[in-house]
């Protein structure tokens, strides 16, 4: 990609999309398109084709995307895999029809068979059952996958996948019955802090592990990627190493200075017993992450912190 190239990023206002758009910028991108989901609604493909004829991308960043945690999945099956299609099919057609330059699909570690062998490999995708609390969510992104390898199979388009593991960052979503297990947590934690809550009640039993990469090391990862790699094959994002839910949680309670218990909630859905990224396909084309979780957490609370005392 030159600095005179124009970008879309599809999902501009999401914490994937908003960490691309500033990476970009900060790397002296100028023309840079983006539209909210009010200005241009993906799952409407006569408007997508619309704006594909007026705007006439050269590159694209699809980290637009119906997302959520496994209470949200498990109630909305239907919405996640309908939304999630349509948005997906919608601007990898269009990017096809208008002869993008090249594309990225941002897809999703739920993408893996429940029981994969850790840590997760590309190969293992189609290897075995999803995970049921999020099966609607991951066929949608298998489907991307599929999508673009197909196009660039039949077309020849440079259409390049990406497999983050779990994120977190500026711009994530706190509302518990929609968000992730991170941000979820430490929205639970200061809650209980300010109302001097005696006891902090998680789901499952804290012993499942999960990877978390913060959101500005992937975008700086999706940006290495659409200059350095090229291949049919989808590429995981990761860090490399987890940590359980109850080490987070515990971490989170020491970073928010709350004082009380930590209760686990056993009758609730743990999810996916382990979901570690192996990303040795990256690492050995020269890219790592930077952000130490605890720091990026850190950061994460003072950006909650200054929202709820604004």
């Amino acid at each position: 990609m030159e600095k005179e190239n124009k970008i879309y990023i599809a999902g501009h206002r999401g914490m994937v999309g908003s960490a691309l758009l500033r990476c970009l910028q900060a790397k002296g991108y100028t023309r840079l398109i983006t539209r909210t989901s009010a200005e241009l609604d993906l799952r409407d493909g006569a408007a997508v084709q619309r704006f594909f004829e007026l705007e006439k991308p050269e590159y694209v960043f699809l980290a637009a995307a119906k997302v959520g945690g496994i209470l949200a999945n498990s109630q909305y099956p239907a919405d996640f895999l309908y939304d999630n299609l349509a948005i997906q099919n919608h601007v990898i057609h269009q990017s096809y029809k208008h002869g993008v330059k090249k594309l990225l699909f941002l897809g999703s570690s739920c993408i893996y068979p429940k029981l994969a062998p850790q840590p997760l490999k590309e190969d293992s995708l189609l290897t075995g059952p999803l995970e049921p609390t999020n099966e609607a969510y991951a066929i949608a992104k298998i489907a991307g996958i599929k999508l673009c390898e197909a196009y660039r199979r039949q077309y020849g388009c440079h259409f390049i996948s990406v497999m983050p593991t779990n994120l977190y960052g500026p711009n994530d979503n706190y509302d518990l019955q929609q968000s992730h297990v991170l941000p979820a947590i430490l929205r639970k934690f200061h809650e209980a802090k300010v109302s001097g809550a005696k006891q902090v009640t998680l789901w499952g039993t804290g012993t499942p592990h999960r990877e978390f990469l913060h959101a500005d090391d992937l975008a700086n990862a999706c940006y290495f990627l659409m200059q350095h790699y090229d291949e049919a094959a989808f590429i995981n994002i990761g860090v490399g190493t987890d940590i359980t839910i109850r080490e987070l949680a515990e971490t989170v309670k020491r970073i928010t200075e709350y004082k009380g218990d930590i209760i686990f909630d056993s009758s609730m859905p743990d999810g996916t017993p382990r979901k570690l990224m192996d990303v040795s396909k990256l690492t050995t084309l020269g890219w790592t992450a930077k952000t130490p979780l605890e720091e990026g957490i850190k950061n994460l609370y003072k950006e909650y912190f200054n929202q709820e005392n604004i």
